[in-house]
């Protein structure tokens, strides 16, 4: 069970770390991976456990 919720954790921290990552993107840059700014910024306020 211990592991269980550490691996949620550290999981949640990664998806936080990947969001903010995403609005460090310049708007050339998320055009090449096929999002648009208000798609990444949706996505960057979503809360980090969903």
């Amino acid at each position: 069970m211990l592991t269980w919720t550490v691996r949620r954790i550290e999981n949640a921290f990664e998806r936080r770390r990947q969001r903010r990552d995403l609005m460090a993107l310049t708007d050339d840059q998320l055009k090449d991976i096929g999002i648009s700014r208000s798609m990444a910024h949706k996505e960057a306020s979503r809360p980090f456990w969903k």
